[in-house]
């Protein structure tokens, strides 16, 4: 299983691809609740991911051409990867890239400020936090607050997958991040509609979350949110 090019562009054919490698889930009549209280009709498992060398590798190789594409990897001295399915993806990018590795925990263990983060991390190092995906980025929050306390110099994030769809920047606001994608619900959209994926409830369904997620979150049991 690859990526391969179609008229659709690039970002349809990754989500084509991810389609293919049975990541994307639909739920009609009962919506999926994500770990920060949004709701959502439709999931991503990228972690599946592991399980399709060619796919992964090209994945890896078109997220790197956009990092570059974006003078993201001038002067990174670190891959960051976010526990736990980040940490695959941030060992083959790092491995690509001839560059250290460290991963950054969810919570910290054992007694220190530096038991989030596992690896050696020096303090004033440019580092790339890679994960597989962002939805709400309650968790992103929680890795750039880490690596903030550990001095670390963080300006880009990374992840295949952006839901594209909540009100992340003003949960990242106050670490001033970039967050670069592949590919995210929109494209997945038009890649169902060109294909075999989903019968037309679905597709409707998923149209409709996207015309207004917050609203549809909060019309399907998900968490109410406020500006501030």
């Amino acid at each position: 299983m690859s990526i391969s090019r179609n008229d659709l562009g690039l970002t349809s054919s990754i989500a084509q691809a991810l389609i293919d490698a049975g990541c994307v889930q639909f739920r009609i009549d009962e919506p999926f609740r994500l770990p920060s209280g949004w709701t959502s009709p439709v999931y991503m498992d990228c972690r599946r991911l592991i399980s399709f060398p060619r796919l992964r590798r090209d994945l890896v190789s078109e997220g790197l051409q956009l990092l570059r594409d974006r003078n993201c990897l001038e002067g990174v001295d670190a891959i960051v990867g976010a526990e736990a399915s980040g940490i695959a993806l941030a060992a083959w990018i790092a491995d690509a890239l001839s560059l250290p590795m460290q991963y950054v925990r969810k919570q910290a263990k054992g007694l220190g400020p530096s038991r989030q983060i596992e690896g050696l991390i020096e303090r004033g190092e440019r580092v790339l936090l890679v994960d597989d995906l962002m939805a709400a980025a309650e968790s992103k929050r929680e890795f750039c607050r880490a690596l903030n306390e550990a001095g670390a110099k963080l300006k880009d994030i990374f992840v295949l997958f952006e839901y594209g769809v909540f009100p992340t920047a003003e949960v990242l606001k106050p670490w001033d991040v970039s967050v670069h994608s592949l590919c995210n619900w929109n494209d997945v959209l038009v890649a169902a509609k060109t294909g075999s994926l989903a019968d037309d409830r679905a597709i409707d369904e998923l149209e409709a979350f996207l015309l207004d997620p917050v609203a549809w979150s909060h019309a399907h049991g998900g968490i109410v949110w406020t500006r501030g």
